[in-house]
């Protein structure tokens, strides 16, 4: 019997794939042919829906390339990632490509010192190809799964998404989650899943938001699943591939933030407008935030609309700038970030840091007289304790 010819690609392809064969990509549900992909690509819509670019694959190296120049339509390709089988593709069609209109598409520049179009271009060949395929990849069939079961045990209705990085989770976030809460049954948390490395990495974003769910929220009406932010999810095009994805999880609600890349939130016709009033066969009820400020005269979280006192009030949570803090080992300030959360980040970030913890918990943290051992996360909320004790400041 002989064997098929192999295509070897990476997880970023399989977990696309695998959103598009099942359904979160919809109206795209599976590779386009050449004439599709064209078409697409001109119009912006597949199937009567607003898509911004054609979904298609084409794998890079020398080897996926002399196979797709061999192939011909029926041969059957093996599909190998990480030197283990996760599926097959059934060739319809293979189709050249030009890599630089591709990435133009999806990110809307080729500008080569954007760190995403170097590492898509790097992943890009010429020769795409179409056909019917399978693949295999738990984590997005496992996170349907979840969401389904959710629905079906609290019979919801009104179920609300917010897409979020949570790098790292602040009390901006904290509001706007609590604020959405309040008016559905069930809110699904999308945790963007990137692959691009990161400080703060997946699994401790993860961590960070299921400890606030678990111990801060009514946890029966939350549910938190990855979203796999491959390459397609990029530029401008991100949101709008974000909503899509919400939709077809089955959520009638999209949170969004109103500064969020690629909204484009203008005024028009006396009315705001964002890029979701361009889109066509999108049946979800949008939603954008204000942007939430702390503010030293109101003493509270506030919106930037609803706060009358100028912006050298406000404290912002932009997310970087707090990165800064926890890149060089500084506890940021409660007011930014929950002082667990950020005991969980230091402790990661920074292991080992301190030479003798037991002595400085002696010498700065009250205690109860007794011999206890303490963790490096320990200190570090002592530590906050410390400093919110105001009696000398």
């Amino acid at each position: 019997m002989q064997k098929n010819k192999t295509l070897y690609i990476d997880k970023e392809a399989v977990a696309t794939l695998s959103m598009a064969k099942l359904g979160i990509l919809a109206p795209v549900k599976g590779l386009m042919n050449s004439a599709e992909a064209k078409k697409v690509d001109e119009s912006g819509m597949h199937n009567g829906c607003s898509f911004p670019f054609s979904f298609i694959l084409a794998p890079s190296g020398r080897r996926n390339k002399e196979v797709l120049e061999s192939s011909k339509p029926g041969d059957v390709l093996t599909l190998v990632c990480d030197s283990k089988e996760c599926g097959s593709l059934t060739i319809e069609e293979v189709f050249e490509i030009d890599p630089i209109a591709r990435v133009q598409n999806i990110y809307k520049t080729t500008d080569m010192s954007h760190p995403g179009i170097q590492k898509t271009l790097k992943r890009l060949g010429n020769l795409a190809v179409s056909g019917a395929f399978e693949v295999d990849f738990e984590d997005v069939s496992e996170a349907v799964s979840r969401v389904q079961a959710k629905v079906a045990g609290l019979e919801a209705k009104n179920i609300t998404g917010m897409v979020m990085a949570a790098r790292p989770l602040h009390r901006a976030h904290e509001r706007m989650i609590r604020q959405a809460l309040e008016k559905c049954d069930l809110m699904v948390i999308f945790l963007s899943k990137p692959y691009l490395h990161d400080l703060i990495n997946y699994d401790l974003r993860r961590a960070t938001v299921d400890y606030f769910v678990k111990n801060f929220l009514p946890s029966e009406k939350i549910v938190v699943v990855p979203l796999e932010n491959t390459y397609i999810f990029a530029g401008n095009n991100e949101v709008i591939l974000n909503a899509i994805a919400v939709k077809n999880f089955g959520c009638t609600k999209f949170i969004v933030g109103q500064n969020h890349a690629g909204l484009g939130m203008h005024y028009e016709k006396k009315k705001i407008s964002t890029i979701f009033d361009q889109l066509t066969g999108l049946d979800l009820d949008i939603e954008t935030v204000s942007e939430f400020v702390y503010c030293n005269e109101c003493k509270t979280l506030v919106t930037t609309n609803t706060c009358p006192h100028g912006q050298h009030h406000h404290i912002s949570y932009h997310s970087e700038s707090i990165l800064e803090l926890f890149k060089v080992g500084i506890l940021p300030p409660a007011v930014l970030i929950r002082k667990e959360i950020s005991a969980m980040i230091l402790a990661r970030l920074h292991p080992n840091r301190f030479k003798n913890i037991p002595k400085l918990y002696y010498d700065f943290i009250p205690g109860s007289g007794l011999i206890e051992e303490h963790s490096e996360e320990d200190f570090y909320l002592s530590l906050m304790r410390l400093y919110q004790t105001s009696s000398l400041t």
